[in-house]
């Protein structure tokens, strides 16, 4: 779901919509204009409350496209605070070739949408002003994030971090978080054991992670996270192509991210002529998947647990899944996570491959789906 602009020929008045694509396999996609939000408004000059640079991170959900490899730790907007949901950023606009008519085509990397249509040249003449159909978007953000550069640990997990598939206490559907574990030393206690909301990954450029080497960052946000543990828990081929164009490594997101395809629009200049060899989800989470994984093999614990003898506990009960980094020499866990809590002490915390509930095995596919279907995506 996106922000488009439209003149309503009637009224002469720029109107803003909400839009979506549908992305069918053999045919380009195509913008459907579902519902009017409202006029657009005037600037408010004090609005913004001033813009400043800050080592951020910032994501919106219900977009098809991003941009999580970046160059730099630092953006320019308006942050209120140390995170949020508020955050306002300025346009970036990079030229995207041009429209079919043969006028200039701009698309804002900032807010994933172009602009060069007779609604923008409208709104434009009337705010003096040039800002895409999204600039009003307030996005999710965190300032001065976690940043784990892979190299310099001994090991380090990363996932994606899902509500509870089942608990004795109510789960309250919530926005994915990324789950962290780093170790000074392999197999040794966890110097970081914890979730956040985003987090920056720092490696060697001389991995060769994308096509552009100036690129050694990837951050992982919860939309990106979530959509890579959609695919793999779906079986979806997944890989990173880069831009034909601008050589910047792809993210589908959101309903692209559902469908593997072939053509491939770019969230960092705006052009469509990038066309994997065959139908992929595209996300630079997987070559920082690839890259790091020291073992790729899966390995259900031995393990049991039931239930049904902690009568008066609380529990809470997750699908293992699988990570985003883990750079282990030993295999991923492939389970059922369970904690037990008797009063304020938990008593149990581990990953075993059968748990009891009722007398009857938990199923860890129908565990995951209710996490899936609990997070705020």
């Amino acid at each position: 779901m996106f922000i488009e602009r439209r003149v309503n020929t009637s009224t002469g008045a720029v109107e803003l919509w909400r839009c979506q694509w549908e992305n069918h396999e053999g045919s380009p996609a195509k913008k459907h204009y579902l519902s009017k939000i409202c006029d657009e408004q005037p600037i408010n000059p004090d609005a913004d409350g001033g813009l400043s640079e800050k080592a951020a991170i910032c994501w919106a959900y219900g977009r098809t496209l991003g941009n999580i490899a970046v160059f730099s730790p630092s953006l320019l907007g308006h942050f209120p605070g140390r995170s949020g949901n508020d955050a306002v950023l300025p346009c970036d606009f990079a030229h995207a070739g041009k429209f079919r008519h043969g006028a200039d085509r701009l698309w804002c990397r900032t807010h994933q949408t172009h602009w060069g249509t007779k609604a923008d040249l409208e709104a434009y003449d009337q705010a003096g002003e040039m800002r895409c159909a999204n600039h009003a978007q307030q996005m999710n953000y965190v300032v001065s994030p976690l940043t784990v550069n892979v190299n310099q640990h001994a090991e380090v997990g990363i996932w994606c971090s899902l509500p509870a598939a089942l608990s004795t206490e109510e789960i309250k559907p919530r926005p994915p978080k990324i789950h962290v574990h780093v170790r000074e030393v392999a197999g040794e206690k966890k110097v970081i054991d914890k979730d956040f909301d985003a987090i920056a990954t720092l490696y060697s450029s001389s991995l060769g992670l994308f096509g552009n080497q100036e690129i050694t960052r990837v951050n992982i946000t919860p939309p990106a996270a979530f959509d890579y543990v959609y695919a793999v828990e779906r079986g979806q081929e997944m890989d990173c192509i880069n831009c034909s164009s601008c050589g910047y490594p792809h993210l589908d997101l959101a309903d692209f991210a559902r469908t593997p395809h072939r053509k491939h629009f770019c969230g960092n200049c705006g052009r469509d002529s990038t066309w994997s060899k065959g139908p992929i989800v595209s996300t630079p989470l997987k070559p920082l998947h690839d890259t790091f994984a020291k073992n790729l093999k899966y390995e259900t614990p031995s393990r049991t647990l039931d239930l049904d003898q902690y009568k008066g506990c609380h529990y809470t009960v997750w699908a293992s899944t699988p990570a985003i980094v883990w750079t282990a020499e030993r295999p991923q866990e492939f389970g059922i996570h369970v904690h037990v809590h008797d009063g304020t002490s938990r008593i149990v915390d581990d990953t075993f491959g059968e748990v009891k509930l009722d007398g009857a095995p938990l199923e860890r596919a129908k565990l995951i789906e209710a996490m899936i279907a609990r997070s705020v995506v």
